[in-house]
């Protein structure tokens, strides 16, 4: 399913078809197209930079990224830009010891697909993971219940096999200009939603949970023409860089908890 044309799905199922009217399922269906017409879809994959960032002292950190899009980078100009490179940079700034990173994150990915993620990489336990999941199933109307439900079981996973674990909420997808008001801000009312189960379902998993919406969205919508990739969609280097630097204290802090 078209991430856009997802959207448009999850709109009229929030809103319930019963509840429609002709005249607005048009303009919902009106506008999922043409928000779809000018973001496009993404033709490549994200660069890779996995491996060893040196510190100074102590064993090596094994840091894990893992989830969708927005953790595999997609939309940084180069490797230097991807989130899991700022970040393990940053722990090794932080901690003085050196980091392996390791991005299991895909494009596409849903909760449901992370699934496999999680079984890669709980076969080689890293100390660290940071999870950054939501946005594709509000785009492919997965119910929240359901959604946060899988997230929980899988961040247990992880805590079972040794891993500190940070998991990055739903993002505000009201950033996204591209997609029209209504349909905008219905989106976002379903993310937030997601993200309020998500928060939950991550505290009795034994994980923290960033509230991504909250914490790094109000940066975008100030500086939106910064911020995005030309894409419209995903952010570029600048963007992951903002988030990166909202997400690191609360991965030093996870880390130290688990020491």
């Amino acid at each position: 399913m078209g991430i856009l044309r997802g959207i448009r799905v999850a709109a009229v199922t929030l809103c319930g078809v019963g509840g429609l009217s002709g005249a607005m399922y048009g303009l919902l269906t009106g506008q999922g197209k043409r928000a779809r017409t000018l973001i496009g879809r993404s033709t490549t994959d994200p660069h890779r930079a996995d491996g060893l960032y040196p510190g100074g002292v102590g064993s090596v950190l094994k840091f894990a990224v893992l989830g969708d899009s927005l953790a595999a980078g997609l939309g940084a100009e180069n490797a230097d830009l991807l989130p899991g490179v700022l970040l393990a940079r940053g722990l090794v700034e932080e901690t003085g010891r050196s980091v392996h990173l390791t991005t299991y994150a895909r494009v596409g990915a849903t909760t449901r697909t992370f699934i496999s993620q999680v079984d890669q990489a709980v076969a080689d336990p890293p100390d660290l993971a940071l999870v950054i999941i939501g946005g594709n199933d509000v785009t492919g109307k997965m119910r929240v219940r359901t959604s946060a439900a899988l997230l929980g079981i899988e961040v247990a996973r992880l805590r079972a096999a040794g891993a500190a674990v940070v998991v990055a909420t739903c993002p505000d997808l009201g950033t996204i200009r591209p997609i029209p008001q209504p349909l905008r801000s219905i989106v976002r009312q379903w993310g937030r939603m997601l993200a309020k189960a998500q928060r939950a379902a991550v505290l009795r998993a034994g994980g923290i949970p960033v509230p991504a919406a909250d914490l790094i969205s109000a940066e975008f919508h100030m500086r939106y023409s910064e911020l995005f990739s030309p894409d419209r969609f995903h952010p570029n280097g600048a963007g992951y860089r903002h988030a990166s630097d909202v997400l690191l204290a609360p991965l030093c802090r996870a880390l130290t908890a688990s020491t």
